[in-house]
């Protein structure tokens, strides 16, 4: 599993296509974002990323990610 770090830049893939942002952190603990509950864990880790787009936050598994 690629390690990811605050400050990364990354991208992901959105149902309108490919997307970037910044990591903000990594999560091992449940947490919410907007309405959504995110289910994290030490096994399942989240990674929390800022759009550079849009400002938002989102979390992805880290798999989901790509570094650019």
């Amino acid at each position: 599993m690629t390690k990811f770090h605050k400050g990364d830049d990354v991208s992901w893939k959105t149902s309108q296509g490919e997307t970037s942002g910044t990591v903000e952190r990594t999560t091992t603990r449940p947490l919410k974002i907007k309405n959504n509950n995110i289910e994290a864990s030490k096994e399942n880790p989240k990674v929390v990323v800022k759009s550079a787009k849009t400002g938002a936050e989102a979390a992805h598994k880290p798999d989901a990610l790509k570094k650019n």
